[in-house]
């Protein structure tokens, strides 16, 4: 019998929020080295607390969260991404007057040496080649789809050991939603570990080796994509069927 695999990241038992109040209650996910991870669920579920607690914005009141068999409970952001850990927040952030090539290189402000700079830059422009072909062109005069493909790609610059993603494909053009979520795969296999908070519940699904439901701060479903998004009472709350 083989052995089960040693998570990349555990949150435990996790509650937090902001000031006094509690938005998530005991809160508990794993992600393997290899995955894609969904976290999907209502608004309001706590999905993007999740993610900002793990990443240290929020220091949780009660829990625990560990990242390649360290505890990164409450530690500063900052110190987290130096572990390997990146976090792509909502909203395609990026600096708008720089140009393409100058937010990546931006994305690698922690490496120092110039050839592994230079090695993800080549990495990073085989997963966007249309990066490469912008790559002169200024963020800001992009559109929301090719913004979102940089703010993933400048993530990418360090060669993190897990991405977390806080809903990639929000108000993007449905060809870029199918543009994004085909990346994401790709990513994949290309080697990275993805964790993805998504308001778009079938899509999310569909990409996910696991995904956890989250609904009103708590653990509701967990388990493979593919089995919740055949599941009739996930179907019928989430999914609008």
């Amino acid at each position: 019998m083989s052995a089960r695999p040693v998570p990349l990241l555990v949150a435990r038992a996790v509650t937090a929020g902001y000031g006094k109040l509690d938005i998530l209650h005991e809160v508990s996910l794993a992600v393997n080295a290899g995955e894609i991870v969904s976290i999907i669920g209502p608004n309001g579920a706590g999905k993007s607390t999740a993610f900002k607690t793990i990443v240290g914005f929020l220091r949780p009141r009660q829990g625990t969260v560990s990242f390649n068999g360290e505890d990164i409970t409450g530690l500063r952001p900052d110190l987290v991404l130096r572990r390997g850990l990146a976090y792509i927040p909502q909203g395609r952030i990026v600096f708008p007057q720089m140009t393409v090539l100058e937010n990546l290189e931006m994305g690698a402000y922690i490496e120092r040496k110039r050839g592994r700079v230079v090695a993800a830059l080549e990495r990073v422009y085989a997963l966007f080649p249309i990066l490469f072909e912008r790559r002169g062109q200024r963020a800001g005069t992009m559109s929301g789809g090719e913004q979102q493909m940089v703010a993933i790609a400048r993530a990418l610059m360090t060669s993190p050991k897990l991405i977390l993603l806080d809903e990639p494909s929000l108000g993007l053009s449905p060809k870029f939603v199918t543009l994004i979520f085909d990346k994401l795969v790709e990513m994949k296999r290309a080697g990275f570990t993805l964790t993805v908070v998504e308001q778009n519940a079938t899509r999310a699904l569909g990409i996910a080796d696991r995904a956890y439901v989250l609904e009103l701060g708590r653990n509701r479903f967990e388990g493979p994509g593919s089995r919740l998004l055949a599941d009739p009472e996930v179907k019928r709350l989430y999914l609008g069927g």
